[in-house]
């Protein structure tokens, strides 16, 4: 904080931050003397010393690491290093490196929905998605498809709090931490960047983004941004297409006043990667039975079902809000911000169907059903799975500051309609199903009374209300930071089951106390540490409510839960961190306790792949986090992190009527260990970034008898920026390298099973075993990108 200067002129100045050395302490507070009648103020001109932790190149860590002051673990990615990467890298891609962190992708270009992420052990669906105060989770399935989140241009920074989300977060599942993305404000002046990139596969992609400047001088600016990408499966047939619109408009005023308005537009087409078990994987490897069939068998309808254009997914999601803040009073603030979401979805798969004996539900039906190519009554259908989903709410919170206390009290209210169904499509002889999307209701599957034949039909009312109230104290001169809060939570679901058969109505209920402590203590201007303990629930996927049916045989494919019991979870944080001045860096240690935890996995339903949860009992999960940047150094900025994992079972698992003895087993998607490292480069002109990250070994199934093995992976950016010529801003070429060594490996675990091996459980009954799926990494893949600001 610069001295109070009091009846004199000042004048500020910066020197160039790589130049300067960084203040290892504040500067001592003086009192300035009071002028007088006979010695006029003379104007001072005062330099400021400061080092720009947003100015390109000039990041910490390359853009790996941010100074930190909170009470929790928190890692940073920022534009710096974001903008270096390929554009259409998706959030989990660009949060990668960060310690805990562990993605499984399907494809290098990030246009695959097939992905995961998993934080400390604890996957997609554990962890919250927040984008400048909107919840972009899936609301029956928490997970989050980053994809269609936003383009990578317009990310200002992706925050993500490993161990808890924030008192305010608008998110129910978060015992995994949260991702926090925030967009960059829109230009002062009128301007605007594009970008065309094209590399392997055939990949092809445009960006443009529009900024209005001060409009009409209102004071209200805002940016439109569109893109357009394409490219080939990287193995086996298929091409992905994704068109994305990203906005936001901004309104500041007064003494920090701030309105604004933005959302993400999305649609996409992408073709599947299949999931091979351990089996296949060591028979095929990329090649053979682990990739879809590039032309139709209509000679064979097991064949024609893996026919690649029937595993098409479409998918549209529109994301909106409008966060606000208003400075009431000097000590009083409010906090708004009201959302809305839609997203509609097909996720279908190739399958067979017999032409009679059928049954809606548990009902049998007469219906003789006329299938193209159909062979000795067996025909190939389209299993179509669609979602249709409308969100929306609110959070609200309102600050009152007085003397070392913050106080807050909010309240949250979120609203959400999942209407689930399972049509089926013709496929014509020549492998044609009509419209991807399933919206056409004269293209399903119909009965003789106008009906369509349905595998699943399933309406969903949730709704979440949330009372939190908290304080940050503020004691000793800032030394010491004390946050304490608490969270109630009540949600209920209410829903139909539309197909004939023994259930109609379901329902849920949940309210859970959810407190939470953190402190933080300066020791001094370089050397922190801090404590930070939260509580967490969960409740199931909403599939673990309803009944779902076989059409050929009446058969239930999975039974609703009467019993539904939410996962409830107890983590604590313990770290120091150094801000000096040439090395930033953390030192984390956790601990997490669960007691119902629902581990997220796939079920194949009628040919469609859904997601589902299985209740994995208590667990506990411990471990370390590091991570350590470098200030730039003749323009050079390193960095590095690590996690150290061990996440055990707590009990014995049922399966049927026995128990598998998995007490004391190693957690499934946990590898005991993984580091990353990066080395940027960045004069102005001339930049790089190399990355490096190993991920250990990971248990498939709760009995450890299967895993997939360690791997290790690399990627390389390299690129030059021109000086501005008349009306462009920095024209850039730049050429991004993922996976440089083409590693073929297994990404991580798609569907974890109880056991993959027979198995005699604690009665003596043998237990079958079941084998898991996993995600092939992306191979190779080289993309050149010419950019510039006009």
């Amino acid at each position: 904080m610069l001295p109070v200067l009091i009846g004199t002129t000042v004048c500020l100045s910066t020197a160039r931050a790589a130049d300067i050395p960084v203040p290892t302490s504040p500067p001592v507070q003086q009192t300035a003397p009071q002028p007088s009648a006979a010695h006029p103020p003379k104007a001072e001109h005062i330099i400021v010393h400061r080092v720009s932790d947003s100015a390109s190149g000039n990041q910490p860590g390359g853009g790996l690491i941010h100074l930190q002051d909170g009470v929790k673990s928190v890692s940073t990615v920022s534009q710096d290093f974001i903008s270096k990467q390929a554009p259409m890298a998706t959030a989990f891609q660009l949060a990668s490196m960060l310690p805990g962190a562990n993605v499984s992708s399907s494809d290098p270009m990030g246009f695959s929905p097939n992905t995961n992420i998993t934080v400390r052990g604890l996957d997609n669906s554990a962890i919250g998605y927040v984008l400048e105060g909107m919840p972009l989770n899936d609301v029956a399935y928490y997970s989050g498809t980053p994809s269609q989140f936003a383009d990578s241009e317009n990310y200002q920074e992706i925050a993500l709090a490993q161990g808890s989300a924030d008192l305010d977060s608008p998110v129910l599942n978060a015992a995994g931490g949260l991702m926090n993305l925030t967009f960059r404000d829109p230009a002062k002046k009128a301007g605007g960047d594009a970008s065309v990139s094209y590399g392997s596969y055939n990949t092809n992609r445009e960006f443009i983004r529009l900024d209005t400047g001060d409009i009409a001088h209102t004071g209200i600016r805002g940016f439109v941004s569109y893109s357009h990408g394409a490219t080939d499966n990287w193995r086996g047939p298929g091409r992905d297409e994704k068109q994305h619109v990203d906005f936001k408009f901004l309104k500041e005023w007064g003494q920090g006043n701030r309105a604004s308005l933005l959302g993400s537009f999305n649609t996409t087409i992408t073709s599947w990667y299949p999931e091979p078990t351990m089996d296949s994987w060591e028979s095929d490897g990329i090649k053979g039975q682990n990739n879809l069939l590039a032309h139709y068998d209509s000679s064979n309808p097991e064949n024609g079902a893996n026919y690649w254009r029937l595993w098409r997914d479409g998918e549209r999601t529109l994301y909106g809000g409008a966060p606000v803040h208003l400075t009431l009073t000097d000590r009083l603030s409010l906090d708004v911000t009201p959302y809305a979401q839609f997203a509609y979805g097909n996720w279908p798969g190739g399958s067979t169907m017999s032409t009679s004996g059928l049954y809606q539900g548990t009902q049998a039906l007469s219906d003789t059903l006329n299938l193209p190519g159909a062979q000795d009554g067996v025909g190939v259908v389209r299993a179509d799975y669609t979602q249709r989903s409308y969100r929306s709410g609110f959070t609200s919170a309102l600050h009152y500051k007085t003397g070392w206390n913050d106080f807050v009290l909010g309240y949250w209210y979120d609203y959400g309609d999942d209407n689930e169904q399972q049509p089926f499509t013709a496929v014509q002889t020549n492998g044609y199903a009509p419209d991807i999307w399933a919206k056409n209701g004269k293209d399903v599957i119909r009965l003789s009374n106008g009906e369509r034949l349905l595998g699943g039909s399933f309406h969903t009312i949730s709704q979440t209300n949330a009372l939190f109230v908290g304080d940050h104290m503020s004691l000793l001169h800032d030394h010491l930071a004390i946050d304490l809060g608490f969270k109630a939570v009540m949600m209920s679901r209410d829903g139909t089951n539309s197909l004939p058969g023994p259930q109609y109505h379901v329902a849920s209920n949940s309210m859970e106390p959810l407190p939470r402590l953190g402190v933080r203590w300066r020791i001094d201007g370089e050397n922190q540490l801090f404590f930070n303990a939260t509580t967490n629930f969960r409740a199931p996927d909403q599939t673990a409510l309803y009944n779902t049916y076989d059409p050929s045989s009446g058969e239930m494919y999975g039974t609703g839960s009467t019993d539904v019991r939410n996962e409830y979870s107890i983590s604590e944080e313990l770290g120091y961190r150094r801000t000096g001045r040439w090395i930033i860096g953390s030192l984390t240690l956790f601990n997490y306790n669960f007691t119902n935890r629902q581990i997220s996995t796939q079920a194949v339903q009628n040919g469609s792949i859904v997601s589902t949860t299985m209740n994995a009992g208590g667990q506990t999960s411990r471990g370390v986090d590091v991570e350590i940047g470098l200030r730039p150094w003749h323009h050079f900025s390193p960095y590095v992190s690590g996690e150290y994992l061990h996440a055990t079972i707590d009990n014995d698992l049922m399966s049927g009527g026995d128990l598998l003895r998995t007490r004391g087993k190693i957690a499934v998607r946990s590898p005991t260990l993984q580091a990353a490292a990066g080395l940027s480069y960045d004069d102005g002109h001339i930049f790089g970034v190399a990355t490096v990250h190993y991920t250990g070994h990971q248990y498939a199934t709760f009995m450890n008898d299967e895993r997939v093995s360690d791997h290790t992976t690399g990627d390389l950016a390299i690129g030059y920026r021109f000086s501005d010529h008349i009306h462009l801003h920095q024209p850039t070429l730049r050429m991004n390298f993922i996976n440089i060594t083409n590693e073929h490996y297994l990404s991580g675990v798609a569907s974890p099973t109880l056991n993959a091996k027979d198995t005699t459980g604690v009665y003596g009954t043998t237990i079958a075993g079941s084998a898991p799926s996993y995600y092939i990494g992306g191979g190779f893949a080289a993309l050149f990108t010419a950019s510039t600001g006009f």
